[in-house]
């Protein structure tokens, strides 16, 4: 795709950032003529592109349609998956204000009855078991073992679902996001839409369940209000599926991520156990070091010319996360894994009005999952080099992780 490198070449796949350095030397952008989609990859643009409103996540309220590149928004919307396109454009993610600002202030709203720190002393507790079993066994498979079942059930538990259907959570989700890459097959389209159908019909069951007693998500936010102001159904949907989406799949990436890093630079691993004051500042380089959403989209909402590259409006820019979070010219030893770094600037939770509101939730998760996994391992080690990496340019991560650990 690239004249520098295939995004989907094993040797990117495993290890994407001396292609991502070459790129930043070779300029500020790349046109590609493959996806129609202009890439950026210097941390100081991504910053501001994030944040300049002549960019946007909805192209359709400010560009006339004969302007829009149409193979892009199709790729972006595939009109034959209408259920999973439509959810998907009305999450409010993909909205610009003031839809964005009206739905966006009400799932706060909502967020806000459900106290992130409430949750600590489950996730500990959960956390605790899971590597008390690893222990017993002297082995453990991070992802299936460890990383799923912390984000899964925190998810299940914001959005009240019983723990009897928290596998089939999964298997949306799974199905969900692979329509995100551009590599995705018709059978990953057909399995997307499926499961969207499915999902949705989970919640409207859900939904006509709930009494109004519930503490949960989706009770808070059927019920969140602002000047009289509610949700509607569909997007109370539409906003379950971007809290599982991203809640899930991203989550359990950055603790698989996570744990490989500590795996390959054991001097910090042990930082992080003589001194857990360190938790902090590690979840943030952790998540900078291997970031698993690697490369977001934005709409160019009008013409203009970006430090010397002309960008046409109805056109889309793709902002490589990723590479943004190893820029030589922002971060010292980009390449080397520092938890008391600080500052740490990184973009791993996006920027400007789309910032992920899931952020506080997420940081605790990690938190804690790399708290407890060093409070209770004393040592621990790949017991494989061969990783299976998930095939993907926007999200990065391994399909399985498996290690021997030894208990404190």
């Amino acid at each position: 795709m690239f004249a520098l490198f295939d995004p989907y070449a094993p040797t990117f796949i495993e290890n994407p950032y001396p292609a991502y350095a070459a790129l930043r030397d070779q300029g500020r952008a790349l046109f590609s003529e493959e996806w129609g989609v202009t890439f950026f990859s210097h941390h100081d643009d991504i910053t501001a592109i994030l944040r300049d409103r002549r960019f946007g996540r909805d192209v359709r309220q400010a560009v006339p349609e004969n302007e829009i590149d149409h193979g892009v928004f199709e790729r972006t919307y595939p009109p034959e998956y209408p259920t999973w396109t439509y959810y998907t454009r009305e999450s409010f993610i993909d909205l610009e204000p003031p839809a964005h600002t009206r739905i966006r202030k009400l799932v706060q709203h909502a967020f806000s009855r459900r106290a992130s720190a409430t949750y600590r002393p489950r996730m500990e507790l959960a956390a605790r078991a899971l590597l008390d079993e690893a222990c017993d066994r002297g082995a453990m498979e991070v992802i299936a073992d460890y990383a799923t079942p912390i984000p899964l059930a925190m998810i299940s538990d914001l959005m009240g679902v019983p723990a009897r259907d928290q596998p089939r959570l999964v298997e949306w989700s799974h199905a969900m996001v692979r329509l995100f890459d551009e590599k995705r097959t018709e059978e990953d389209g057909i399995r997307a839409e499926q499961a969207t159908i499915d999902f949705v019909a989970y919640m409207r069951k859900l939904m006509a369940e709930r009494d109004g007693t519930g503490d949960d998500l989706v009770t808070s936010l059927m019920q969140a209000e602002i000047d009289g102001d509610r949700l509607t159904p569909d997007e109370v949907i539409a906003t379950s599926i971007l809290t599982l989406n991203a809640g899930h799949e991203a989550t359990v990436q950055a603790i698989g991520n996570g744990i490989l890093a500590l795996a390959r630079f054991p001097d910090q691993f042990e930082s992080l156990r003589q001194t857990p004051g360190l938790i902090g500042t590690a979840v943030d380089e952790l998540l900078r070091f291997d970031t698993p959403l690697q490369m977001f989209e934005r709409w160019v909402l009008e013409d203009m010319e970006w430090k010397g590259i002309p960008l046409r409006r109805g056109t889309k820019v793709g902002l490589f996360l990723g590479s943004a979070n190893h820029d030589d010219h922002v971060f010292e030893e980009p390449t080397r894994l520092d938890l008391a770094r600080n500052p740490n600037p990184h973009v791993a939770f996006g920027g400007g009005i789309h910032y992920c509101v899931g952020a506080p939730l997420a940081k605790l998760e990690l938190e804690v999952a790399f708290l407890e996994f060093s409070k209770r391992i004393g040592e621990f080690s790949l017991t494989t080099t061969d990783l299976d990496r998930v095939p993907s340019v926007v999200f990065r991560g391994v399909k399985s992780l498996p290690i021997n650990v030894e208990p404190a």
